[in-house]
């Protein structure tokens, strides 16, 4: 039987690889790598073999995807941002039979979802930035999970979440499971994005992320979870933040009673709102 060990909402900010480069921005984004290297730490200590990622940077229009090829490899350069991320080198080990997994459970819950092993599926940074402070070593096996969801239902993606911890029950081996992706998103618009670099776009999103935490933190479970169609749309949630539906399926759903270990506090880049934060696990 399969052990659930670690549950987190993570950034994957471009910024961070920004901040290993010489120049202005080196360092910037320090405290975002620490808090992947200690998530990381965590990983190890409790054995964790693979891990999982629920990327809000696969952009999907039709079906649940799961890319569960058993090797990447390449150099990424950013389409979004190539003045952030360019020429990013990655090798990371699949886990084709998790990935399989998963989609059947998911498919017993009549949710569309697609397992894929194309060699020419790359992974987007939504699993590539993480892993390249989590995983150097290559020491976990990878599978990512699309999460910007463009046609789907977040309650949908909760019970995808819900089908992750059966398929990872029958898995003989440990798990983490990552939400990666912002609270508020509302990208700065393009004459204030220097001005935006460490700062929100709008004062109603700062406040709004704020607020957020705070339930997170009392484990506000219920009442988040009513209002996260809400907060997605007014707060521009990141890829319909498909990815933190998901990750509360993991945990439990409104049932969950955990409270937000917060590892990375609270902060703004390019206008949104990010953080790293463990989820307790029941």
């Amino acid at each position: 039987m399969g052990k659930l060990a670690l549950a987190a909402k993570i950034t994957h900010v471009p910024s961070m690889y920004l901040s290993e480069l010489p120049g202005k921005n080196h360092g910037c984004r320090q405290s975002a790598i620490d808090g992947h290297k200690e998530i990381s730490r965590r990983c190890r200590e409790l054995g964790v073999d693979t891990i999982i990622v629920f990327d809000t940077h696969w952009l999907v229009n039709s079906g649940f995807h799961i890319n569960s090829y058993d090797h990447f490899e390449g150099v990424y350069t950013s389409h979004e941002l190539p003045h952030f991320i360019r020429d990013m080198e990655y090798q990371y080990d699949g886990n084709p039979l998790l990935g399989d997994m998963i989609a059947k459970y998911a498919s017993q819950k009549n949710i569309r979802i697609f397992s894929h092993h194309i060699p020419t599926l790359q992974l987007e940074y939504g699993t590539l930035v993480p892993m390249r402070y989590m995983n150097s070593d290559n020491q976990f096996k990878v599978i990512s999970i699309s999460a910007f969801c463009t046609s789907h239902e977040l309650s949908d993606s909760l019970r995808l979440g819900q089908a992750v911890v059966e398929a990872i029950e029958e898995y003989d081996g440990t798990v983490a499971v990552l939400a990666s992706g912002s609270l508020s998103h509302r990208f700065a618009y393009d004459h204030i994005a220097e001005k935006c670099f460490n700062d929100y776009t709008r004062e109603f999103d700062k406040q709004m992320d704020h607020r957020v935490l705070q339930m997170w933190k009392e484990g506000k479970w219920k009442e988040f979870i009513s209002m996260l169609p809400e907060y997605s749309i007014n707060c521009f949630g990141e890829g319909g933040m498909h990815d933190t539906a998901m990750l509360l399926g993991v945990v439990g759903g409104e049932n969950y009673t955990g409270k937000a270990e917060i590892i990375t506090d609270l902060f703004a880049s390019s206008g949104t709102g990010q953080l790293n934060a463990v989820f307790p696990l029941q």
